[in-house]
């Protein structure tokens, strides 16, 4: 059946619409009729100040008038519903008498006085008042013939009088930038005619009022007989551009610091922030005359009562400045656009490095043979002082052609590293990020916000010195040379990471710890340096250690947790190649004591036995022959508990252990990646199960050491308890004991923890394989740092920054500005989203500096306005500077704010002085010639003002809206509304008129 419904329909062609002109007129009629405009009920009248702050909707089609194309838009204000109903799903009212319904809403609008001179609303909805219109717009070329003009008006007519739609239409006329429209309303017995005028220049005999009712009332073509009083709303703008007394609050640059000659420069740690100008540009004030009779007012050429202090109603906008400069924002996008580049740091740096003379060459060549012929174990560690003076600036650059001066550089350096400073050698012992006199901010970042915007971002932690050299790497590329800085201060970093892990010197302001992987990868990788630096370090502590230290630490008896992490690994990191140390007759004899003290009969016996060996073959062989029989526990932590071995009963002991090889997150992925390679055969799993096996060999085997005799049940008591499971059993006597086995996982043929018990020698840590190699994994870290380009260093770099320039937001933030908040909770989320990518964007970041700039703007525009709106605060009362606060903030927030109180207000009152002190700037008197004028009139004439000097410039803009309801084109006609907006300003003058006339009685 449905086929057979749709194979019935077919296309109905309307062969009496033949023309073009017909076709138009039909096609909008069906528009028309789509989006429920015709026969509309009338709506209650709009709300004050809804035409600003309402919300407006458009709807929009295409139509064809032969070759030409238009676009018809339906522009509405969505009306508001009551809590009690009152209305249609259409938001019209179901209570309206029907006796109104011939009435259109538009009729309704250009008479009601409550929404005079809209801040912000569409041109025709300022100019009369309407909440509901269609306008006819051309796509291509403009309607600049009056015939077309008057053609499209007209078939516009003809289908609102077909169709009954009560909404005016406009069509565009002329150029789009003159906002020329004319338009039409048809209702029942009325029609009414939307024209305008526009000039470029303003005729002088219409520069005022009474120049302006001329107009008006001839236009109504009534003359002969007497008019009602026609109502006149008046607004004037007045502009302040001059803000005398009260200068941008931007501090001049400060000489005595690196870099003293930048605007903002700060601490060279500190991102500066501000704008270099001003982005309060004009303030705008409007005194408004809401309703007058024209037989109240005079304005005309010589006089005019419209005093701007008599004003009922006072306005005041300001006009910003369009992108003010501002320092954060510049900074971080001239810092982004580095990621663009291609140049590698060869090419950057390849010219200004110098060459290396002979002596330079043979002293290296000799320091590197020295460092190969030298004990790998070293037994006097020179002070911090004396190694870290020589630390900044190894690299060799020619002072002409050095990107960043030697004296910035060396700031630079000593920030990011304060333990190289001779002064300062304590401070090589910290662990982590400890607050800082050049980037701390006590009592305006709370330690809470910081902690959160950290776990939020995926970057660093607040002043590490991953944080640290993204703020220098910015500022000398900013200061110093861009890309060819960056790159400068990028080698002197590597240098400097090597010379630590070839000395033996912790990297300061890092967590010591693990790489976190809630940072930033390039912050794990320093972590992972860190932790192969600090490896190190221990390692070989613990060579000298029982190279020639108290012997007695070296047996089995407990040792505390820092020999534990300290005498892991200190056999070679390969297989093949095994580590012996040597020592003398006297240290070994002292060992061999210390290690049979509390021996059993028996393992004196072997240890005897193992002696002789000794004697009949090598050393060698009989120090293995001792190690592979011996029962002698070693490395041993402390008792688990009150525990016991399973076989032998003796006490169950922790063992010594490696801790785990760290990892950052590629190298996670690495190992991830080569495990899924394996594949799913018999040989990829085997040698899958002995990758993740290593950690597990090595705990047993340390396990073995310290409990001699111990079984699988036991290591497992102490690894994984809850795979041990232990029961009571019932003896034939009626007493219980406790028994335990193995899980049943453990129990599956094949279990890899058994093969591995089963293959585990009894080794203490301090002599199995390292599991971590530090050595290798610290040149993987440089290796990976060295091959960075400059620009992929910058969009390392950008996380950290990002994390910076927030929390300089949020140090500056205004409580008294709601929608920074906002703001800033807006940045942070797309600041998360962009440092969590997997893949770094530069088109993320570059969304992220718009908003950054924003807030920054935002910030700068409320300090610019409480530095003018301030200045005289210190004569009123809480009261008042109470109220000048929230104007300050409804400046910031809304287009245009009303003064309470006019100029009588605080608010009032100082925009007042504002005004006055820019015109005697202008004038050129100062306060003292002002105070004598003002004597000097007095006296000569008390009734004449005080003052000469005008307290208003004179006026930018005239708006005037008149209004009258008469009977047009006859005086028996029915009385119908018009209407008639005029603008004065320079360079525009524009009336736009809405006269009605009954065509029923014409």
């Amino acid at each position: 059946m449905a086929a057979d419904e749709d194979a019935d329909v077919f296309e109905i062609t309307d062969f009496t619409t033949a023309s073009e002109w017909e076709r138009f007129i039909a096609r909008f009629e069906e528009t028309l009729h789509e989006w429920k405009l015709v026969s509309q009920r009338p709506l209650p009248p709009v709300a004050k100040g809804q035409l600003t702050f309402g919300q407006w909707e458009e709807e929009t089609t295409q139509l064809s008038f032969a070759d030409f194309k238009f676009t018809v838009t339906h522009h509405y204000l969505k009306p508001v519903t009551s809590p009690d109903g009152g209305r249609d799903s259409e938001g019209r009212d179901e209570d309206v008498d029907e006796d109104h319904d011939q009435i259109p809403n538009a009729f309704l609008d250009m008479m009601s006085m409550d929404n005079d001179f809209p801040s912000r609303a569409h041109c025709l909805s300022r100019w009369y008042g309407l909440r509901d219109f269609v306008v006819i717009s051309p796509v291509n070329d403009a309607i600049d013939s009056e015939s077309r003009s008057k053609l499209l008006v007209s078939s516009v007519n003809i289908a609102l009088s077909n169709t009954g739609c009560p909404v005016p239409v406009f069509v565009q006329i002329l150029q789009s930038w003159r906002k020329m429209y004319s338009g039409v309303c048809v209702a029942t017995g009325l029609t009414t005619q939307f024209d305008m005028v526009h000039l470029k220049r303003i005729p002088p005999q219409y520069n005022h009022l009474a120049g302006l009712l001329d107009v008006f009332k001839g236009k109504l073509g009534m003359s002969t007989v007497s008019l009602p009083p026609v109502s006149v709303s008046v607004r004037f703008t007045y502009v302040l551009q001059d803000w005398v007394n009260s200068p941008w609050p931007q501090g001049p640059p400060d000489l005595s610091s690196v870099g003293g000659d930048e605007v903002g420069f700060t601490e060279i740690g500190t991102l500066p922030f501000g704008a270099c100008e001003d982005p309060v540009s004009e303030l705008h004030l409007s005194c408004t005359w809401p309703s007058l009779s024209e037989e109240m007012i005079v304005d005309n050429q010589a006089y005019s009562d419209l005093d701007p202090l008599q004003a009922p109603q006072w306005t005041v906008r300001i006009q910003m400045t369009e992108d003010p400069f501002c320092l954060l924002g510049d900074y971080l996008r001239d810092f982004l656009q580095l990621c663009h580049c291609k140049e590698t740091t060869d090419q950057l740096l390849g010219k200004a490095l110098m060459e290396d003379d002979d002596k330079d060459t043979s002293a290296d060549i000799s320091q590197a043979l020295q460092r190969l012929t030298e004990p790998a174990v070293p037994y006097s560690i020179p002070s911090l002082t004396s190694v870290m003076s020589h630390a900044s600036t190894r690299l060799k650059v020619k002072p002409d052609e050095s990107p960043i001066p030697a004296d910035l550089l060396n700031s630079v350096l000593l920030y990011l590293f304060p333990d190289a400073s001779p002064d300062a050698a304590s401070l090589a012992t910290e662990d982590t990020p400890r607050e800082d006199s050049n980037n701390s901010h006590p009592g305006e970042l709370s330690d809470r916000f910081i902690r959160d915007l950290t776990k939020q971002l995926k970057a660093a932690p607040h002043l590490s010195l991953t944080q640290k050299l993204a703020i220098c790497s910015c500022r000398v590329s900013q200061g110093a040379g861009g890309l060819c800085a960056v790159a400068h201060l990028w080698q002197e970093f590597i240098l400097e990471m090597r010379y630590r892990l070839e000395n033996n010197f912790m990297i300061p302001n890092l967590e010591r710890s693990a790489p976190n992987m809630g940072s930033c990868i390039l912050h794990q990788k320093l972590q992972m340096l860190n932790c192969c630096i600090e490896r190190k370090i221990r390692r070989e502590e613990q060579q000298a250690k029982f190279s020639g230290a108290d012997p007695g630490d070296a047996g089995g008896t407990e040792t505390g947790k820092d020999n534990l992490e300290g005498a892991v690994g200190q056999e070679s990191s390969s297989e093949e190649e095994m580590e012996f140390f040597e020592c003398d007759e006297s240290v070994t004899e002292k060992q061999n004591e210390s290690a049979t003290e509390g021996a059993t009969e028996e393992e004196k016996e072997v240890e005897k036995k193992a002696s002789n060996l000794g004697e009949s073959c090598d050393s060698n062989d009989a120090t293995f022959f001792k190690d592979s029989i011996s029962y002698r526990p070693d490395g041993r932590l402390r008792p688990y508990g009150d525990l016991k071995l399973l076989d032998s009963g003796e006490t169950l002991y922790i063992p010594i252990t490696q801790e785990p090889a760290p990892m950052t997150e590629d190298m996670l992925d690495e190992h991830a990646e080569a495990l899924a390679k394996l594949g799913t055969s018999s040989e990829g799993a085997q040698l899958r199960a002995r990758m993740q096996s290593a950690c597990l060999l090595s705990d047993m085997e340390s396990f073995k050491a310290a409990n001699p005799g111990c079984v699988l049940e036991d290591f497992v008591r102490w690894y994984s308890p809850r795979d041990y499971v232990e029961a009571d059993v019932e003896n034939e006597d009626g007493t219980k004991t406790k028994t335990g086995h193995l899980s049943s996982r453990m129990q599956i043929p094949g279990n890899m923890w058994v093969e591995v018990w089963q293959s585990a020698r009894a080794v203490p840590a301090r002599r199995q394989r390292r599991l971590f190699d530090d050595t290798k994994e610290a040149e993987k870290v440089l290796h990976f740092l060295s091959a960075l380009k400059p620009a992929e260093v910058v969009l390392h770099l950008m996380p950290m920054l990002i994390q910076s320039a927030i929390l300089r937001i949020v140090e500056n933030e205004d409580p008294h500005v709601p929608k920074l908040k906002l703001l800033i909770e807006q940045i942070t989320s797309k600041a998360a989203k962009a440092t969590r990518s997997p893949l770094p964007e530069i088109r993320r970041y570059e969304d992220l500096l718009k908003a950054i700039r924003l807030a920054e703007t935002v910030i700068a525009r409320a300090k610019s306005l409480k530095s003018k709106f301030f200045m005289e605060l210190m004569e009123h009362s809480g009261e008042e500077e109470a109220e000048i606060q929230h104007f300050v903030s409804c400046l910031l927030s809304q287009p245009e704010v009303i003064v309470r109180g006019g100029p009588q207000g605080p608010a009032g009152t100082l925009v007042h002085r504002l005004f006055l002190a820019a015109q005697k700037s202008a004038h050129m008197v100062t306060n003292e010639d002002a105070i004598e004028e003002d004597d000097l009139s007095l006296t000569l004439n008390p009734h004449r003002p005080a003052s000469t000097i005008p307290d208003f410039p004179r006026p930018s803009g005239k708006e005037y809206i008149l209004r009258t309801t008469v009977p047009r084109p006859a005086p028996y006609s029915r009385p119908s509304p018009q209407r008639m907006y005029c603008v004065l300003i320079d360079g525009d003058f524009r009336l736009a008129g809405a006269f009605t006339a009954d065509t029923t009685f014409q």
